[in-house]
């Protein structure tokens, strides 16, 4: 049995449907990841160029995060795949608490520092 295993199979285990269905997923993952590499470049011009006041290129930045966490959790956690419920469940809940508590300490460190 040890014998072969230098050797390459002949033939996938994967079916040609498997295979397509795998290339396509390979894909979709590459232009999302470029597209988050993308958006990344564009908020490191935006504070670079020093063009909009700093109001503006602040929220900018955090409008652009809202965009790359949104791709990143529907492409690369699987948001989009079916059979997924419980996983989906506890990210959701996780940002419904957790939004709320960075919003509270975040009123409260600005209450107690001014």
């Amino acid at each position: 049995m040890a014998d072969h295993l230098s050797e390459p199979f002949e033939k996938s285990a994967m079916t040609n449907e498997e295979k397509v269905k795998t290339e396509r997923e390979m894909r979709i993952q590459f232009i999302a990841f470029a597209f988050m590499i993308a958006l990344t470049f564009l908020a490191f011009i935006a504070v670079g160029a020093e063009v909009a006041p700093p109001g503006f290129v602040i929220s900018f930045i955090i409008f652009l995060a809202f965009i790359q966490l949104f791709l990143q959790l529907y492409y690369f956690m699987h948001l989009k795949d079916k059979d997924h419920g419980w996983a989906n469940t506890f990210m959701v809940s996780g940002l419904v608490l957790s939004i709320p508590t960075i919003v509270a300490l975040i009123l409260i460190i600005g209450v107690v520092k001014y």
